[in-house]
């Protein structure tokens, strides 16, 4: 009679994963009953290897097997002719395959219950196949050993087919429910479980697995593990029979598994019997649990068994699973995020599990927090955890988990670094996890625990060792919760926490009442902050929430002002303490503190009075102390400081400054854009005097150099100076800027340059060139820093440097020199250069901007005619000349802005006029500045009478067309005004050569032939014919014919004298027109023509067309006048003919 089958034991399927067959033969009898087949067949086959190890490995398998009665069945299954029952079992395939073929034709045909008749049909067909006349049950037990094979094979093709049918029909019905609605989810197939009285009873197990095992061996071809898996798994015992079959199949164990997890779907019918069958097999393997759970991960399978496989390694539960929440897979994460919400819905037992194992470890942690060293460690890890369950996985905290996490939470670690941390997660718990303090015991105890924090100096303030404290976080949290900012904590919480949870503003009522009315009021927040002391060595590099942010947000809601709290001098304090990387907080406090200084009260719901002050004068020269390239206008007494600001220390000097540099620039731009708002208040104002001492452009191009330390800072500080102070920032000097840069990173000379050796070089620079040569080469390896002390003295020889005797490499590495010196204070080293150039000082103290350091322009030209001559002198004249059109530019539009016009309700009355005048006055300063360096050109052409002077003229005209083409690209209306006011006529050939930008002046020039005077219709018309001479485009021949036009109608209404002086200016340029476009030398001819005959028969008679002569010398004057044009007429033809007419280009 058959007995019940034995489950397999992990011990025994060890020992067969190692073929231990010591360990076997010690087992009982029912242990090693599941694997008795694979051990008769080892020892009945012939074996492969005749060696002396496998005969031994034999015999002690037939040792194992003699005195178990069940191994003579086992051998009788072996002795059945398999070759013969393959063929009968292939035969039987082909029929179940037609016979489903035909009934699936007939279920498409007549419908699902015709489908469901075959399938009872078909059963009935296959069941005289076994040759049981007695029933499945009973004839299996009487049948014998061949056709008992024949039957548990028949009943797995039966599971198999039942399998492949319901899961076609499945397909099927899916695929019609998804074409018939065109949209929706798409419906998961389902697998009723199956039934088989062989399968299903226990007491033919044992035979069953016997029979599957030996055929699996000997039947390959027709039957595979992996789909008899499939297969099993749908009937209740299925899970035994495939742990039988692969603990005699070892090999195949990781295979088996991999499968069952790629196919397992927890919501479908066989969902509970595949977990059922993974924790059976994991159960008989229990090494593999970790590979397993492993498996299941990188499929994203079957949740509930990875749970269970994780609970079998407690003590690697917590990294497991934070590794599943908080690690870098996105798509890993959403997926066991999205089990957690379901299983909670259907209370899932493995989730419930691990609930109450976690709960475990909480209350062991929290019990034993005074004992265990590692608290804040262990404590740290289960608060991310749980704020990961709960924010990530939406899971929703039961009564006993509230009041766990409530009392960890709440805990009072050591100050240490690690007790920061982990103060710091519980408090962001707080936030992120609103139902510890739904209750009003748990809002008690979270209330003492946050006045413990205040109260413990160690965690308040920094003395645990780290680079931010607890009370600077709780001070951001203050201020965020007054000013409703839930965006903000969400942010701080998330980035302190490391997970991006959602945090919605209802939830934080609780928490931010706890803020905002029983922990820190307004008035606390602001006196707390200020006594907060300010970062050492602040840089952009220090992780975490510090003193700085809090200051941020005080001033940013104007809490300091409404309190009445000075805030300046901490500010100050922390720009001295601030380093490079510049953190990027701090231009975002100066620029709030800047705000807060000129626009106290920007909503004007709240009266807030002015207490705030700018930063002093002698606090700025604090800052720049140590700066040996500060030159000041104005001396500021050092008693100005206090003895705590005298004691701050600069950490980074280029830092500071170039914060306080943002700080002027940013309070002057927003004081001139605010004045309106001022209201009549008076506010400091800083004088260019003093602005003009600071190394501002030094600054910028040292923040452009460390361009990634000064990130947040340098485009806003650009672009502040680019509008306020454009002579700063030209685009010389920024095409400059790699080059002075470059030439600084050279290695410099040890020994320090005498200023006695360099006032030798200087005085003997005509002599001994050679000195002054070695002297300047060892002053452009200096960094502008080191130059700037030698300015006074090379600047004082500029004149003598550039004297045409001085050899060209000389004033080429000088003017290099002066170049390195521009970069560092502009405004005061131009006026240095001016008065070197002049050679006195008079001049320039006559400005037009008293007491300022600016210079007019015009004051700039005012200089000796040398000046224009020298092309080094000039190029250095003209650099200046920009700089001060720029700012005088920038000048009159502060003044504008400063000097408003209000009206009877104090409102700015726009005034037309004032800005008209002042357009004029910029467009005056422009074009007199062009005039005057045409003229020079005009001089210099006059002179030119030997060949260096006039290789001198090349160069020179080179540098002033280069000044006029960039006036014009500036200003295109410069253009238009300078050729209006015209100039001298013999310029214009060398204008239009030298200046690229002379082209836009074919757009315009038409409109001065409207012109009544003689001298700018002429002028025009010159100018015109060089143009068209230089650009022969289509448009150029409209003009051309246009000018030819007005060439005839005033030659017919002039008098003959009028005529004759006309038509002598204008002879050359209907030359250089016909020229240009030979298909105009018709009218040229034309007009030659006809002004011709007009000139002769007007001397015929010696009358003219406006007057008749009375006397004879009159007469004879006139027809002498007109002989002397004709004859000119007449040398116009020949020139016609002779540079157009016979050029063989045009034929």
């Amino acid at each position: 009679m058959p007995v019940k089958m034995y489950d397999v034991t992990a011990r025994v399927f060890a020992a067969m994963q190692t073929l231990d067959i010591t360990s076997l033969a010690g087992y009982p009898e029912q242990e090693i009953r599941p694997v008795l087949p694979s051990l008769v067949r080892m020892s009945l086959l012939s074996p492969l290897d005749n060696t002396e190890t496998s005969m031994e490995s034999r015999k002690q398998i037939l040792a194992v097997l003699i005195g178990i009665e069940v191994v003579n069945s086992i051998v009788s299954y072996l002795q059945v002719n398999y070759h013969e029952l393959e063929n009968d079992l292939k035969k039987e395939l082909q029929t179940r395959q037609k016979n489903a073929a035909f009934f699936d034709a007939a279920t498409n045909a007549g419908g699902s219950n015709a489908g469901s008749g075959s399938s009872s049909q078909q059963q009935q067909q296959a069941q005289p196949e076994y040759g049981l006349q007695s029933g499945i049950a009973l004839g299996f037990e009487r049948a014998d050993v061949a056709r008992k094979v024949r039957v548990v094979l028949s009943e797995i093709f039966n599971l198999q087919q039942q399998l492949t049918t319901a899961n076609s029909s499945g397909n099927s019905a899916a695929d019609s429910s998804a074409s018939g609605s065109g949209s929706g989810s798409k419906p998961t197939p389902t697998v009723s479980p199956a039934h088989s009285e062989i399968l299903d009873d226990g007491i033919y197990l044992e035979e069953v697995v016997d029979i599957l095992c030996i055929a699996l061996a000997e039947l390959p071809s027709l039957l595979n593990i992996l789909e008899l898996t499939d297969a099993l798994v749908q009937v209740p015992n299925g899970h035994r029979i495939v742990c039988a079959l692969v603990a005699n199949f070892p090999d195949c164990y990781r295979d088996v598994v991999s499968h069952v997890i790629a196919n397992c779907d927890e919501d479908a019918v066989d969902g509970k019997q595949r977990l059922l069958l993974l924790m059976s097999l994991s159960e008989m393997n229990p090494s593999q649990a970790l590979a397993n759970r492993s498996m299941c991960v990188d499929m994203m399978k079957v949740p509930s068994f990875m749970l269970k496989l994780a609970l079998k390694h407690p003590d690697d539960l917590i990294a497991f699973l934070t590794g599943l929440l908080l690690g870098n897979d996105q798509n890993l994460r959403s997926w066991f995020a999205l089990y957690i919400r379901t299983s909670q819905k259907r209370k899932g037992d493995a989730l419930n599990l691990v609930r109450v194992e976690l709960l475990q470890k909480i209350v062991k942690i929290s019990s034993n927090a005074a004992e265990m060293k590692d608290f804040n460690l262990q404590g740290a890890v289960l608060l991310r955890l749980y704020c990961a369950l709960r924010g990530i996985g939406g899971l929703k905290f039961n009564d006993d988990e509230i009041n766990a996490l409530s009392q960890l939470v709440t805990s009072c670690p050591q100050a240490t670094a690690s007790g920061v941390r982990f103060v710091t997660l519980a408090l962001c718990m707080l936030i992120a996890c609103p139902s510890l303090v739904s209750t009003i015991p748990l809002e008690n105890k979270a209330v003492e625990w946050l006045q413990w924090l205040i109260r413990e100096d160690a965690f308040f303030c920094k003395r645990s060792g780290t680079s931010s404290s607890l009370g600077e976080m709780l001070l951001l949290l203050a201020i965020h919760f007054h000013s409703n900012q839930i965006t903000a904590i969400s942010e701080m919480v998330c980035s302190t926490l490391a997970m991006k949870i959602p945090i919605r503003p209802n939830s934080t009522n609780r928490i931010k009442q706890l803020f905002t009315q029983d922990l820190f009021t307004e008035q606390v927040v602001a006196l707390h902050a200020v006594r907060v002391p300010v970062t050492p060595h602040l840089n952009g590099t220090i992780p975490g929430y510090l003193p700085v942010h809090c200051i941020h947000q005080l001033l940013k809601s104007r809490t300091f002002l409404k309190h009445k709290v000075p805030i300046k001098s901490w500010i100050f304090k922390q720009i001295c303490s601030s380093v490079r990387p510049v953190h990027p907080v701090m231009p975002a406090l100066v620029e709030v503190f800047v705000n807060t200084l000129i626009i106290p009260n920007p909503t004007g719901k709240i009266s807030i009075d002015h207490m705030h002050r700018p930063f002093t004068e002698a606090e700025i020269l604090h800052v720049f102390r140590t700066s040996p390239l500060t030159f000041f206008a104005e001396q500021v007494q050092p008693s100005q400081l206090d003895e705590t600001q005298c004691q701050v220390e600069v950490s980074c000097p280029l830092t500071a400054q170039l914060l306080m540099i943002y700080y002027l620039m940013l309070y002057e731009d927003t004081r001139l854009m605010n004045l309106s708002a001022l209201g009549g208040r008076k506010q400091k104002e800083y004088t260019h005097n003093f602005l003009s001492g600071l190394p501002l452009k030094y600054l910028v191009q040292k923040a452009h150099q460390y361009h990634s330390d000064y990130l947040s800072l340098f485009h806003p500080l650009l672009r502040l100076i680019i509008s306020n102070y454009p002579h700063l920032s030209m685009v010389d000097d920024w095409l400059e800027e790699h080059y002075l840069v470059s030439s600084c990173l050279s290695s410099s000379s040890n020994y320090e340059l005498q200023p006695a050796l360099l006032s030798r070089a200087l005085d003997m620079v005509k002599v001994k060139p050679h000195l002054a040569i070695r002297v300047f080469k060892h002053l452009l390896q200096l960094p502008p820093e080191s130059l700037a002390p030698y300015a006074p003295q090379l600047v004082k020889h500029l004149a003598q440097v550039f004297d045409k005797d001085v050899p060209r490499f000389v004033k080429d590495l000088y003017n290099d020199l002066w170049l390195r010196l521009n970069a560092v204070l502009p405004t005061t080293f131009w006026i240095m250069s001016l008065r070197a150039i002049t050679n006195s000082s008079e001049s320039l103290n006559r400005r037009t901007f008293a007491n300022e350091s600016l210079l007019e322009p015009m004051d700039v030209l005012a200089c000796p005619r040398e000046v224009f001559c020298s092309p080094y002198m000039l190029v250095i004249m003209l650099r200046i000349l920009k700089g001060s059109l720029a700012a005088s530019k920038t000048y009159l539009n502060v003044h504008m802005q400063q000097k408003q016009v209000l009206d009877k309700n104090g409102l700015v009355q726009t005034d037309a006029d004032r800005e008209e005048l002042k357009t004029t006055l910029i467009a005056s300063q422009e074009s007199a500045a062009v005039h005057i360096l045409l003229e020079v050109l005009e001089f210099m052409e006059s002179k030119a009478k030997s060949r260096v002077s006039m290789l001198e003229l090349r160069e020179i005209q080179g540098i002033i067309g280069t000044y006029v083409h960039q006036a014009f690209i500036t200003e295109p209306s410069l253009a238009k005004l300078v050729h209006f006011q015209t100039y001298p006529k013999s310029v214009i050939p060398m204008i239009v050569a030298s200046v690229p930008s002379m082209h836009i002046c074919i757009d315009f020039v038409h409109e001065f032939l409207n012109v009544t005077e003689m001298d700018k219709q002429i002028f025009t018309i010159e100018l015109t014919s060089h143009l068209v001479l230089n650009y022969s485009i289509p448009k150029s021949l409209g003009v051309s014919k246009f000018c030819l036009n007005v060439i005839q109608t005033t030659l017919s209404l002039l008098t003959t004298s009028a005529k004759c002086k006309f038509l002598k200016h204008v002879l050359p340029s209907m030359v250089r027109f016909v020229e240009t476009f030979p298909i105009l030398a018709d009218d040229c001819v034309n007009i030659l023509m006809n002004t011709g005959r007009s000139l002769h028969s007007q001397s015929s008679l010696g009358v003219t067309t406006m007057q008749m002569p009375l006397t004879e010398s009159a007469k004879l004057c006139s027809y002498r006048d007109a002989q002397l044009h004709i004859t000119m007429i007449e040398d116009a033809f020949k020139v016609l003919v002779e540079a157009v007419m016979q050029k063989a280009e045009l034929y």
